[in-house]
């Protein structure tokens, strides 16, 4: 098969953004169980900053190709997929090599997007989609007339999760560390927000009839002492991140004295096969579709200008989702 070249956004050395550059690669080419995408929009994630320092596990050889969200449309469907075919809208959470023009997809990680679903919208979605889903699904089932509290609750993940808890009957407590961040997340359903220069676990307990919330959704990591206190006897903290430092060590003491749960969450527990995949991205494609669940307008950059959408994404002054676009 001949060989063509594709423009892609690499680096050769792990650094700051300047480190990125725009150039020309080979085609990836398909096996008999992939899918070969034509990139409409990828999603940039913290993930790919920590990879261009080189504190993540990286895929391949310099020049690397960052990427692992995204959406597009089949160009070629390997000889054992029939249930797939050319002009396909295709989303994928997982798949590195995506800040190019063509990436390879395993069908077990192609996620078919239905009409009313743009490639934007899915690449916007999938990754924070996906994981705000499991966590109020599966690390704590939220049911009707919790009380819920949110950390970062302006952010991607903390505004998907303020919904969702929402739409299951939940009430919310967002925490943010500005103003403007706190009417972002008010926006997104929380009933009540409080920054984190307050005493916020006093707020939380005032706000609770000094009970504290049934589950706390922690992804700070420094404030993990913290939201214990602002949960009730019996409640749980579910740790999914440390954004802001690592979290001081638990005494399991404290957990059998309050009868309080800590358990931690990560997304590709999770996605464990394809079922998964698909069954759980249709259920937030419904949810948007049907108007119950809002994305936030995302910031756009070619995938030429990728060190800027970097440097966005690192400055933490961007509260919705980055896209690149080929």
């Amino acid at each position: 098969m001949e060989k063509y070249l594709m423009k892609a956004l690499v680096f050769d050395k792990f650094g700051g953004p300047d480190v990125l550059y725009y150039t020309e690669v080979p085609d990836p080419v398909i096996g008999d169980h992939e899918i070969l995408v034509k990139t409409e929009a990828v999603g940039l994630n913290f993930a790919d900053i920590y990879r261009r320092k080189g504190n993540y596990h990286l895929a391949g050889e310099p020049p690397y190709i960052l990427g692992y969200e995204g959406a597009g449309v089949v160009s070629e469907v390997g000889a054992a997929i029939t249930d797939i075919k050319v002009g396909d809208k295709i989303g994928f959470a997982d798949v590195p090599y995506a800040n190019a023009e063509f990436v390879t997809v395993p069908y077990e990680k192609a996620i078919p997007l239905p009409d009313q679903i743009s490639c934007e919208t899915a690449a916007a979605v999938l990754l924070q989609g996906l994981t705000a889903h499991y966590l109020v699904h599966d690390s704590y089932h939220i049911e009707k007339g919790d009380t819920v509290l949110v950390h970062a609750a302006a952010g991607g993940v903390g505004q998907l999760l303020t919904q969702m808890a929402k739409l299951l009957g939940a009430e919310v407590i967002g925490l943010t560390s500005t103003a403007d961040k706190a009417s972002i997340a008010r926006d997104a359903g929380a009933d009540q927000v409080y920054l984190y220069s307050s005493d916020w676990v006093a707020e939380v307990k005032k706000a609770t009839s000094g009970q504290g919330v049934k589950v706390v959704y922690e992804s700070i990591g420094s404030t993990l002492t913290s939201s214990f206190k602002a949960t009730k006897i019996g409640g749980t903290v579910v740790f999914f991140g440390m954004a802001g430092g690592d979290p001081a060590p638990v005494d399991p003491r404290m957990l059998m004295d309050t009868s309080k749960t800590l358990t931690g969450g990560d997304l590709w527990n999770v996605l464990t096969s394809r079922d998964e995949r698909v069954t759980r991205s249709h259920q937030l494609f419904t949810w948007i579709a049907e108007g119950r669940l809002q994305i936030a307008e995302p910031t756009v950059f070619s995938l030429s200008d990728g060190a800027k959408a970097h440097e966005l994404l690192e400055s933490r002054k961007s509260t919705g989702k980055i896209l690149l676009k080929p």
